[in-house]
């Protein structure tokens, strides 16, 4: 609906033989509301906009009020409850009512006040995900990104998958680029890492296998607040400063390459001027975080334990992460236990390690033993049976030529030619 005024002036000008087109232009509406006004005629008296109601100061403190108490910040409780008052409003009028007070309580729910660690106090870790080409292909990578709450020291690991293995493979790779073990590790309340919270009682529940892994590390582990990501803003930063800087709209021929690239790309990173600390990141963490880690573990537990099951398909073969395996051919269809490690990959069948093989990260190849496949017979394809068919013809006719005869002879004696 349209302003009183604005209909009286339309219709001013469509008496002076104004279009509509102009006149849309001329009031700055839409054509199709001008033509639905001149449809109207008289009608259009019923369509003009009411004048906008406003509360007086005594239904503007009432909506106040209730909306910072019983209605706990909905402006349509609001209404409601000003109508069992016996003050009747627009849900528009209400809205503008309270716009000050709900304001106020959004901005108090996203200010965020800086929180700076200590040297070798804290690591944040979070992971992001980035469709990248690879070999030619579209591939999504996921990045476990890991910054250092001093130093702001960047450290980024591709993965194809986000399981409890990548995450605990991803911390201890960043924990050894950094060469020490900050006292904190916070991160995320993912899956992986977190099975339970309870917001009353404010505890958190980790997952045991992640928990193992951060006593192996003598790290502890924290987790932020639920839907309060700038809780690890550090980090949030870094996977958005990782997907549009380091991967951007890059493509590379492996994932051999994507990694060679990140490794690379750290070094710059950790050599520009910090936009917060205005410093080098490496300068910084030279001076005072280095000496300020923790030391590596001597003999750290494998980050990366993954078993599954699978069943081996047709072609001798089981897929694991888009990877494919080979296994004996006469496990095909069988169930096998794979197990993933940190560098390698080893199969089982029953209790029978049936394959071992060296962990791949290359997106839908293959790793193959040829010896799973010897004694196996290949199947000639129809191409390979027709030139079969054809040598021997040849070879036949080739020997009744030296006689003075051909196929064709022998067809006309049985009654096969014309």
């Amino acid at each position: 609906m349209v302003e009183p005024e604005v209909v009286r002036h339309l219709r001013e000008l469509r008496a002076k033989g104004w279009g509509s087109k102009a006149i849309a232009s001329e009031l700055g509406i839409a054509r199709n509301t001008v033509k639905r006004y001149l449809r109207l005629g008289d009608a259009a008296e019923e369509q003009i906009r009411p004048k906008a109601r406003r509360l007086d100061e005594a239904a503007r403190a009432d909506a106040v009020r209730l909306f910072e108490s019983t209605a706990e910040g909905n402006a349509v409780v609001v209404r409601d409850l000003l109508i069992d008052l016996g003050v009747e409003a627009s849900l528009r009028t209400v809205q503008r009512a309270v716009e000050e007070a709900r304001r106020a309580v959004r901005a108090k729910d996203v200010a965020t006040t800086r929180y700076e660690t200590a040297a070798g106090q804290q690591m944040q870790i979070d992971f992001g995900e980035k469709v990248v080409k690879i070999a030619g292909e579209a591939a999504k990578v996921h990045l476990l990104v890991a910054v250092l709450g001093f130093s702001r020291r960047i450290f980024v690991k591709a993965f194809l998958r986000e399981r409890g293995d990548d995450w605990r493979e991803g911390i201890a790779e960043a924990f050894r680029h950094f060469g020490g073990v900050t006292r904190t590790v916070l991160g995320d309340n993912a899956k992986a890492l977190v099975i339970a919270r309870d917001r009353e009682a404010q505890t958190v529940t980790f997952h045991p296998a992640y928990l193992q892994f951060c006593r192996d590390w003598d790290v502890e582990p924290r987790a932020c607040r639920p839907y309060r990501a700038r809780t690890k803003g550090k980090t949030e930063s870094g996977v958005k400063y990782a997907k549009r800087n380091g991967l951007a709209g890059r493509s590379f021929e492996s994932f051999a390459a994507l990694e060679q690239h990140l490794v690379r790309w750290m070094e710059d990173a950790d050599r520009r001027v910090h936009g917060t600390t205005h410093e080098v990141p490496l300068e910084r963490f030279e001076r005072e975080e280095r000496a300020a880690l923790r030391p590596l573990p001597a003999r750290p537990l494998p980050a990366r334990e993954q078993r599954l099951g699978r069943k081996v398909s047709n072609d001798s073969l089981v897929d694991v992460d888009t990877i494919r395996y080979s296994v004996p051919h006469r496990l095909v269809r069988s169930r096998v236990q794979v197990l993933v490690g940190d560098t390698v990959v080893r199969i089982f069948h029953g209790t029978e390690l049936v394959a071992t093989h060296d962990r791949s990260k290359e997106p839908r190849s293959k790793v193959v033993d040829v010896s799973h496949f010897a004694g196996l017979v290949k199947r000639k394809s129809d191409d390979e049976e027709k030139n079969s068919d054809d040598e021997a013809t040849g070879e036949a006719g080739g020997a009744l030529a030296e006689m003075g005869r051909s196929l064709d002879d022998y067809a006309v004696v049985i009654g096969e030619a014309s």
